[in-house]
C-alpha cells in the first residue's frame, strides 16, 4: 500500500468521549449531494474508538509546509494529544471537532454510518461545513515519505 500516493490529513474529534487527532491518508469523497466523506481508521489503536463514540470528525487537509504537524499527529516525538494540538491553531465550526485554521481545506462532519472491515473502521460522515484557504502545494505521502505536489 506504500505505493499508493495520497494527500495527508489530520483527522480530529471532540465530544463526550474525549479529544483526539491522528494523521491519516485514507480519505475520499463519496457524494456531493449530500456532501459525504469517507475515512478509514485502524480500530486496533486503543483510542480511535473515540471518533465513533463522539459521532463527529473533521478532516484537515495539510499543505506541504505542515509536514511537522503531520509527523506530530502520526506519533513521532511521542507527544501527548494536548501537546500535539498546541502545535497548531484550532477552532470549531458546527460539530465541535477541532478544525485547523490554516489547513488547505477542512471538512466538518457528523457520522452517518460506520462499518468494521478487516482491521479498520470505515466511517462515513455528512459534511456540515467546509473551510478553504489559499491554494498552496499539497502534502502527499508516497513510498513511506512526504512529497510536495502543486505550485
Amino acid at each position: 500500500m506504500s505505493h499508493f500516493a495520497e494527500a495527508v490529513h489530520i483527522l480530529t474529534t471532540d465530544g463526550p468521549a474525549g479529544r483526539r487527532g491522528v494523521t491519516i491518508s485514507a480519505v475520499c469523497s463519496v457524494s456531493d449531494d449530500p456532501a459525504t466523506m469517507l475515512v478509514c481508521l485502524n480500530r486496533k489503536h486503543e483510542f480511535n474508538h473515540l471518533f465513533v463514540e463522539n459521532q463527529v470528525f473533521a478532516i484537515n487537509t495539510l499543505s506541504f509546509r505542515q509536514q511537522a504537524l503531520s509527523e506530530a499527529f502520526s506519533g513521532k516525538g511521542d507527544l501527548s494529544q494536548a501537546d500535539r494540538f498546541a502545535l497548531g491553531k484550532w477552532h470549531t465550526v458546527q460539530t465541535g471537532a477541532p478544525v485547523l485554521i490554516d489547513a488547505l481545506a477542512s471538512f466538518d462532519c457528523r457520522i452517518i454510518d460506520t462499518h468494521e472491515v478487516a482491521t479498520h473502521y470505515v466511517i462515513y460522515g455528512k459534511v456540515t461545513a467546509i473551510n478553504m484557504n489559499k491554494l498552496e502545494s499539497s502534502l502527499v505521502y508516497l513510498n513511506r515519505g512526504y512529497h510536495r505536489v502543486g505550485e
